[in-house]
């Protein structure tokens, strides 16, 4: 087992979303097998942690997961703990999301190939 940082993005919603997009990126501590599992860890922390709630002027607020943009091998600390969070306010919101999800799907299949190829081995 090993340690990895993964950064998680989540789309913030306020309302009826009529503002300037914002994301949150938050990076999170994994501890898994390998760097598939860590993505996949990641991933599924992303899901669980979405959250929709009221604020102080008793308009909803979504916490949308996006997706897993980044992963890096760490040495050991604790598990699932965040690191790093930022909110992000993008002009264009849908890109902000493509690119994200891109990102995703790099090293998803990054990942999966390095996995596979440890299994030839």
């Amino acid at each position: 087992m090993q340690w990895y940082l993964a950064k998680i993005v989540y789309r913030i919603i306020c309302g009826e979303g009529d503002h300037t997009p914002q994301f949150d990126e938050q990076l999170r501590l994994i501890f898994a097998e390998d760097d598939l599992h860590a993505f996949n860890k990641a991933q599924m922390i992303g899901h669980r942690e979405q959250d929709t709630f009221l604020n102080c002027r008793q308009s909803p607020v979504q916490w949308k997961f996006i997706n897993v943009s980044e992963l890096h091998l760490l040495d050991k600390l604790i598990d699932g703990a965040e690191i790093y969070s930022q909110i992000k306010e993008e002009d264009d919101a849908d890109n902000f999301t493509h690119i994200t999800n891109l990102k995703a799907s790099h090293l998803l299949s990054e990942k999966a190939e390095r996995f596979l190829e440890t299994l030839k081995n």
